[in-house]
């Protein structure tokens, strides 16, 4: 491809390259550079692409944007904005293929995961065909499944993986938008058929610095959208609805002026109904979901897909066959009298919403064992452990990804938002132990709530990723434990 064609909409400070010059490829890590490609400098968190110039050089890069001019022999663009410059060249590079797709943008500090996939379950239904699907719990083309680190891929990756999607057939593709994720411009140029906001709370706090800062980095993704679903009911909606630049679609529980309502809600312990009115339509919905919070994200779900086109009196009924979401609110299938669930909680918000799901039908009493991730929101902490002492029965802090942060040091930050309090609480720094010193304390219609990992399946100390999930820690426990009472029930025989 030519260098002229991969470069089209990239705003050009100043051009010192041929522009009818070949190009083999698109690159932005230099580690990965090879002859004849595009490098685009990025500065990340930990480096500087600007920093590798000569190495990519020796490696036969055959052109370089920048955000400054160069001073070695290379030809090179310079540019106001190298992340904008390589989410467009590689959107050139893959043929722009988000403008072969229908794409769905769902942003929010909690109810990206399940929303994106109630939505995606809709539509399949709905036409038969496969959605492609990029989120935390995995990046989706059909059937088909790819690991991934980030909530929102970087821009390059994304463009291939749009691209991928367009290649295996797929015509929507439903995507969770985080905030880091617009303001670093991983999505910018993307024309979102429909952008859907769920709810705004303390996070992320470290790279935004306040919540207006995130509250303006999340209402980039309704500059981008055809179409915009707003809950209302959401104090920051009013900063979404300011910045949509095109039709708009309210939806709420308790405001009932939005142009979606959900009324009439009854919660059960393995499920939510409620009636949704939307104009003069008026429909009765069912999730197999418990919670005030998927009757919520079941409103965007309709919200999104009522905007792309479909029936409300036809999308609502594919809401009941939708099953649940690894790691969010899972009811873990033990045969015991007491319920373990596991809940990707990582904010005081999410961390109040399942515990006041779990309250709404719980007969016994409630545990609830959190920690708080390292090198992350500070903030935060303190918050958890207040919502966590106020609404449990018993509370038991532990270590989540402390990363390279000190664990007793989190913890810590955590303890100083309990204050005085009269719920008990306990202090267990290693997770294992913690989850198996907890399951053996369970009485009959008690509540086990695991805050924090969700689907995650590993845990990260320093910067080491090791194994651990923990339906593993509590299936390996209960195994152990029968284990234990057969050896105690030969003993007693002998």
């Amino acid at each position: 491809m030519k260098l002229q064609e991969l470069t089209q909409n990239v705003n050009i400070v100043s051009i010192h390259a041929d522009t009818e010059m070949e190009i083999s490829g698109v690159s932005y890590d230099s580690r990965n550079v090879r002859e004849g490609e595009l490098f685009v400098a990025v500065k990340g968190f930990t480096s500087d692409g600007h920093d590798f110039i000569d190495d990519v050089i020796s490696k036969g890069a055959a052109c370089i944007i920048s955000e400054k001019p160069l001073e070695q022999s290379i030809p090179h663009i310079v540019t106001s904005s190298s992340r904008r410059a390589l989410a467009s060249t590689a959107a050139a590079w893959f043929n722009y293929p988000a403008k072969r797709l229908k794409v769905v943008g769902v942003t929010g500090t909690n109810g990206k995961t399940s929303v994106t996939n109630l939505i995606k379950h809709t539509i399949e239904v709905m036409t038969g065909s496969k959605v492609g699907l990029i989120g935390t719990n995995g990046n989706f083309i059909g059937d088909r499944e790819l690991p991934t680190e980030l909530t929102t891929p970087e821009s390059y990756e994304m463009q291939k993986i749009l691209e991928k999607m367009v290649l295996e057939g797929c015509s929507y593709v439903v995507m969770e938008v985080s905030s880091h994720a617009l303001a670093l411009d991983r999505v910018y140029g993307i024309d979102f058929e429909v952008g859907i906001f769920t709810n705004l709370s303390p996070d992320h706090l470290d790279f935004h610095g306040t919540m207006d800062e995130y509250a303006k980095a999340k209402s980039l993704l309704f500059t981008m959208c055809k179409n915009s679903a707003i809950n209302v009911d959401d104090s920051y909606s009013d900063v979404m609805l300011n910045a949509c630049a095109g039709h708009t679609m309210t939806y709420a529980i308790n405001c009932s002026t939005a142009d979606l309502v959900g009324k009439d809600i009854r919660l059960y312990a393995d499920k939510s109904k409620f009636t949704a009115l939307l104009a003069s339509k008026i429909c009765r919905c069912e999730i197999n979901i418990p919670g005030l919070f998927s009757v919520y994200n079941a409103l965007s779900a309709i919200a999104a897909t009522t905007l792309l086109g479909f029936d409300i009196t036809e999308t609502a009924p594919t809401l009941l066959s939708c099953s649940g979401i690894k790691g969010r609110a899972e009811v873990m299938p033990l045969g015991k009298e007491y319920t373990v669930i596991i809940d990707y909680a990582h904010t005081p918000d999410a961390l109040e919403n399942i515990i006041k799901a779990v309250r709404e039908t719980a007969k016994g009493k409630i545990f609830t064992l959190f920690g708080c991730g390292g090198d992350r929101d500070k903030a935060k902490r303190p918050l958890m452990g207040k919502v966590a002492v106020e609404l449990s029965d018993e509370v038991i802090i532990t270590t989540d990804n402390p990363r390279t942060e000190k664990p007793e040091n989190i913890i810590g930050e955590i303890v100083a938002g309990v204050g005085e309090t009269n719920t008990p609480y306990t202090v267990i720094v290693n997770r294992k132990e913690a989850i198996c010193q907890t399951i053996d304390r369970l009485g009959e219609s008690d509540v086990l709530i695991l805050a924090g990992k969700g689907h995650e399946t590993y845990q990260i100390i320093g910067t080491t990723k090791i194994n651990f999930d923990d339906r593993e820690i509590v299936t390996e426990h209960l195994k152990s434990q029968r284990i234990e009472s057969r050896k105690i029930v030969i003993e007693d025989l002998d």
